[in-house]
């Protein structure tokens, strides 16, 4: 049986983090590289500037905020909203480093946070621990929605995390690439040829300029290391887009154990924790 994991999506962060400014439109390198200046108790600001090692950025912090919502929620979603901001907000000031956009960075320090109609892809790339909970496809859109539009309430910051969401419940649960194709047609076009977006595509943060590239890149995968080198050979943001073809790999492959371990030395322990607590829970 597939062992399941948050990490599946956190992998493709920590993993993408130095190509996110430095494309490198290959899939041969190094998949992880040792940070000398990461601390797992520490202070992190110096090693989120050391762009040649890997390391977490928002995407794993904000991961795990939704993860801890889930938890605390104890499967009453009915105020998961507010928890999750709270989470949200809770998480990201004690990272304060990891890489936040300017909108999102002052949405983290506001005493009343509200949505700012973003369609930004921090929406889709946060979305991971919902399908693990879901019972239906219903409910892993209704939940997707509520964790989402506390911050991305424009419809493309709704459907770039309900399409991810919705592919990975569909590899969680036995369904075929052709059926997850399929499905995630109903949300965008994914007639791309893949040579064509080593050469040709460029940085792009929004989900309808990424979720579907990354939603490709898991497609044409032959495993879940292939899936993260393949986004990440796309040349564009590539710790969230390798993050969120992460994020449905894990679930339709599994994760191979000496990768989470692996993984998890670039966490601090805190974080660490968190993701012990969720895999622990979604395991029982």
């Amino acid at each position: 049986m597939k062992n399941k994991t948050i990490m599946s999506g956190i992998i493709g962060d920590i993993v993408g983090a130095r190509f996110e400014f430095n494309p490198i439109r290959s899939k041969n390198f190094e998949f992880f590289v040792d940070n000398k200046y990461f601390s797992k108790n520490g202070a992190f600001s110096i090693a989120y500037n050391n762009e040649n090692a890997s390391r977490f950025t928002d995407d794993t912090v904000m991961t795990l905020a939704i993860a801890k919502a889930i938890l605390e929620c104890k499967n009453d979603y009915t105020d998961l909203p507010n928890v999750a901001v709270d989470y949200m907000q809770g998480l990201g000031n004690k990272y304060p480093f990891a890489g936040y956009g300017f909108r999102f960075s002052n949405w983290l320090r506001l005493p009343n946070p509200q949505p700012y109609k973003s369609f930004g892809n921090g929406s889709a790339m946060r979305i991971s621990a919902i399908p693990f909970v879901a019972k239906d496809i219903d409910e892993v859109k209704v939940l997707s929605k509520l964790v989402t539009e506390v911050t991305h309430n424009h419809p493309e910051g709704v459907k770039g995390a309900e399409a991810v969401a919705v592919c990975m419940f569909m590899a969680l649960n036995g369904h075929t690439k052709d059926e997850i194709k399929k499905e995630a047609e109903k949300y965008y076009n994914l007639d791309f040829d893949y040579d064509d977006i080593v050469q040709n595509y460029s940085f792009d943060e929004t989900c309808q300029g990424s979720v579907p590239q990354s939603i490709y890149a898991f497609l044409i995968s032959s495993c879940y290391e292939d899936t993260i080198r393949t986004a990440i050979s796309m040349g564009g943001d590539a710790d969230t887009m390798a993050c969120i073809a992460g994020s449905i790999a894990g679930a339709f492959y599994g994760v191979p154990q000496e990768m989470v371990t692996r993984a998890k030395e670039f966490l601090p322990t805190f974080l660490e924790e968190i993701v012990q607590e969720f895999d622990l829970f979604i395991n029982k």
